[in-house]
């Protein structure tokens, strides 16, 4: 239990973080005499050292072992945090929210392998359900966390209060399985390229709304960053990109329908304060209403990680992901007194598909390779999240119809997630995994 603890309680690090912040734009905005876009940078920063650290946190990781890479992450995230207390100016706080961008992939790329080393295959469906309760818990508090931390104290306080929790996460993380690293060759041109490629990636995705020529400029530069990358990785035994596991038809098709889902759900999470407007709810109600989500994720996700471990997985996705489907379809369609219903509907289908789909990920990879599986999967995550508020940021160009058009792409990718999750268990499919 105190290597789960461990996990869950990094994991909440970084959600919380990430959380609180956002509701403090505003005031780092006056504190810091700088416009609203400038602010917003620091989100962005975050962002970027995530996406730009996480397959190369799980290369590292195999390398050096998993215990300590992630415990060097949750202190690298440590120190970070008291730089950004500490940021005499934006800039300062823009490269040290980076630095903790780069910590915090270490925990999310490693902290589900790490459960993986620590238990049994039997009981990962249930720790992986543990893991999505506390993301979802996290997100529905942060919001009120940070804005109770503000009104205590400066924004300062929002790193500070990093700081028990990392205690806490440290001491556990002894409990965590010590594990050899591999004989593997770490190379530094693919790192540098994958940066590239993920950096301008997100640097495209900023730009996107109000600068679209950087915008399309930085995408180009971040495909050839990929393309570099794919071709100096191929035929390598363990790529940076985990080309030799994407071969495989199950792992594939499980990074496939999270990219899927997760498009899905940044599409509603996007979409729905704007619906919820047009339906004459303020914002404090409007608030209440977006939590049924992450709390019906947060009651939904151990059950389903608990059957995970009993029944077939492909199955668990498919209803998941087609209760979500329905709930995103419902909530575009159905009266505003019946959105309530289809929030709670959404989350139940999100919690559902995710802790299966994670499990079915995690064991369709090789035991040496749970370093690459973990930090594909949270690149699918992220990949997924980006593509979805970039398609929200299209569809809301199209005037007052935008919240529902993007509700109801967000079901369809929800949908295709539950039909390539049955994939899995196509014949073909099973035929080729055990040859």
């Amino acid at each position: 239990m105190t290597a789960v603890f461990a996990v869950l309680s990094a994991m909440s690090l970084v959600v919380l973080d990430a959380g609180m912040l956002n509701v403090a734009l505003p005031v780092l905005s006056e504190r810091l005499a700088v416009a609203p876009s400038q602010a917003i940078l620091a989100v962005t920063a975050y962002q970027a050292g995530l996406v730009m650290a996480l397959l190369p946190a799980g290369a590292l990781g195999e390398r050096f072992g998993l215990r300590r890479i992630f415990v060097l992450g949750v202190s690298l995230f440590a120190l970070a945090s008291l730089a950004c207390a500490a940021a005499p100016g934006l800039g300062w706080l823009v490269a040290a929210r980076l630095i903790q961008g780069l910590g915090g992939a270490a925990v999310m790329a490693l902290g589900v392998a790490l459960l993986r080393q620590a238990l049994p295959p039997d009981r990962l469906g249930a720790a992986i359900g543990w893991n999505a309760l506390t993301v979802a818990l996290a997100s529905a508090t942060a919001p009120a966390l940070g804005a109770a931390i503000l009104a205590a104290a400066s924004w300062r306080g929002l790193f500070l209060a990093n700081l028990p929790i990392v205690a806490l996460s440290l001491l556990a993380a002894r409990g965590l399985p010590a594990g050899r690293g591999a004989v593997r060759r770490i190379d530094p041109v693919a790192m540098l390229l994958n940066a590239t490629g993920f950096g301008f990636f997100i640097l495209a995705m900023a730009r996107a709304p109000t600068h679209p020529i950087q915008a399309a400029l930085a995408a180009a530069a971040g495909l050839v960053g990929f393309v570099l990358l794919v071709r100096r990785e191929t035929g390598k035994v363990a790529p940076l990109i985990p080309l030799d596991l994407l071969r495989q038809p199950t792992f594939r098709l499980s990074v496939t329908a999270s990219i899927c889902c997760f498009m899905g759900q940044a599409l509603g999470l996007l979409s729905l304060p704007f619906l919820l407007h047009q339906q004459g709810f303020d914002p404090m109600a409007t608030g209440l209403r977006l939590m049924v989500w992450p709390l019906a994720v947060a009651l939904t996700a151990p059950v389903a990680g608990r059957l995970a471990d009993r029944l077939s997985t492909d199955g668990l996705c498919a209803a998941g992901g087609t209760t979500l489907s329905l709930g995103l379809a419902g909530a575009a369609l159905a009266p505003p007194g019946l959105t309530l219903i289809c929030l709670g509907l959404s989350g139940v289908g999100f919690g559902l598909f995710q802790s299966p789909n994670n499990r079915n990920l995690f064991l369709s990879a090789p035991a040496d390779r749970s370093g690459a599986a973990g930090g594909l999967q949270a690149t699918a995550r992220v990949t997924g999240q980006t593509l979805g508020s970039l398609a929200a940021t299209v569809l809301f160009g199209l005037g007052s119809e935008a919240p529902s058009l993007a509700l109801g792409l967000g079901a369809a990718m929800a949908l295709t997630a539950g039909c390539v999750s049955l994939a899995r268990g196509a014949p073909s499919q099973r035929s080729t995994t055990a040859s």
